[in-house]
């Protein structure tokens, strides 16, 4: 007998997604699933790409180059982007970027189809493509506000991280299949098509201007959205945790390795998959994060308990407990990154919004970058599992550290932080005048 008693249901929607930004916003649907559907194809050439390298060069060292050759633009363009975002129509933006993958993945199915590809095409993708990237996140994550009230951005962010987790655990999969019996060449063709599909649901979203505050695009303007960066030490604070976390505990480099360590290569696939696996158990139920106010602390705890996972995953001789602690792992990043998100949308002023989120988007893309490199070289010095296991204490030692240093993040309170309530005033009193200013007789 089931239990369908109005406690029972609530019980239910306060551990379920919450799906009211979904519900109250037309434009959040459309971008939710434009956002979907590329991000499926983009993980299909994420695969893709490093694979067709391996058969056309078989190097190892050609296949990390790509790495390498995505670092500098993601630096470059991610800074820039932000000041893009913050003087142009971050629409215009988005759906100019998301056009511009497009055509490059046009151009990998056109070098997929002929008799001998070439190798270095696939470099440049992959540096344009970084550059793409890196101008739009600026955009997209400084429209997420703009178009959902204030008080759903925590649920906002909680279904955007669901619809990356999506594509993270299926794109993967079926990218092992596709590749594999049919070729790269339906990967980027496949890929292509979510482009376009992509850009024609974004179209049909509202214009989104400058703010009249915004500055101009330049060196000027980056720098000032630096320095309101520095001065905000909780923001600082979730900057400097995340990359400290991404740098010392980011092992997916040495997985291939481990797997054969373990004697289980069969595992390689779950092992990638698990991290995000265990990311979208915490979105699927993540209702409970509405509730929680100390975004800081619950940044701080959570970035502290994935050092743990990754640590005990390098220890572990067994490979389900290795895939359960990474599981756990992706759990706590994800945790780490709705928390992060909440407080730089409930705070930042929206004519910052598109710098810091360059930063933002820094913070979380270079972690990883560099500790890729950092995990493989204390893989070639130590072994392995050794990398593994001191990269996950060391996540946790220099967690704790900068909590220490920066205690304006382990008190942050949302409901009393002057920059949150000032932000929550500012878009009241504008949410209260636009139907004020709609039922006011014309002039004339």
């Amino acid at each position: 007998m089931t239990d369908d008693s109005p406690t029972s249901r609530s019980r239910l929607r306060a551990v379920l997604p919450d799906l009211a930004p979904w519900r109250a916003s037309a434009d959040f649907r459309r971008l939710w699933l434009a956002g979907l559907i590329s991000s499926f194809g983009s993980f299909l050439t994420f695969v893709a790409l490093p694979v067709q390298i391996k058969e056309l060069t078989g190097s190892a060292a050609a296949v990390g180059a790509i790495g390498a050759v995505e670092l500098v633009p993601l630096i470059v363009f991610g800074l820039y982007g932000g000041a893009l975002a913050d003087a142009l129509d971050k629409r215009k933006l988005i759906v100019w970027t998301e056009a511009g993958q497009a055509v490059l993945s046009a151009a990998l199915l056109v070098n997929a189809l002929l008799p001998s590809p070439a190798v270095w095409p696939l470099y440049v993708v992959a540096a344009l493509s970084s550059a793409l990237v890196s101008v739009q996140r600026p955009a997209l994550d400084s429209l997420w506000p703009r178009i959902v009230a204030h008080e759903h951005l925590p649920a906002a962010g909680s279904l955007n991280a669901l619809r990356w987790q999506v594509g993270g655990v299926a794109g993967p999969a079926l990218a092992g299949v596709v590749v594999a019996y049919a070729g790269a060449g339906w990967a980027y063709g496949a890929d292509l098509l979510t482009f376009v599909v992509s850009v024609l649901l974004t179209l049909g979203i509202a214009a989104s201007p400058a703010s009249h505050e915004a500055a101009k695009p330049s060196l000027k303007a980056i720098a000032e959205g630096a320095r309101y960066a520095w001065s905000r030490k909780e923001l600082l604070g979730t900057y400097v945790i995340d990359i400290a976390a991404m740098l010392f505990a980011m092992p997916l480099a040495v997985l291939p390795f481990l797997a054969d360590e373990l004697n289980a290569p069969w595992s390689l696939g779950l092992m990638y998959a698990a991290v995000p696996a265990g990311a979208m158990l915490v979105s699927l139920t993540s209702g409970w994060t509405s509730r929680v106010h100390r975004h800081g602390r619950a940044v701080v705890l959570s970035a502290a308990l994935w050092g743990v996972a990754i640590a005990a995953a390098g220890v572990s001789g067994d490979v389900w407990l290795v895939l359960l602690f990474l599981t756990v792992g992706g759990a706590a990043d994800m945790v780490s990154g709705i928390f992060r998100g909440v407080m730089w949308n409930q705070t930042i002023p929206d004519e910052l919004r598109g710098r810091l989120a360059g930063i933002e988007l820094l913070s979380y893309s270079v972690g990883p970058q560099l500790g890729q490199t950092y995990v493989g070289g204390v893989a070639a010095w130590r072994g392995v599992r050794t990398s593994i296991w001191s990269g996950g204490l060391l996540c946790v030692g220099a967690v704790g550290l900068l909590a220490l240093c920066l205690p304006k993040l382990m008190t942050y309170d949302a409901r009393t932080n002057e920059h949150a309530v000032r932000l929550r005033e500012q878009r009241a009193a504008a949410a209260a005048a636009a139907p004020a200013a709609a039922s006011a007789p014309a002039e004339g």
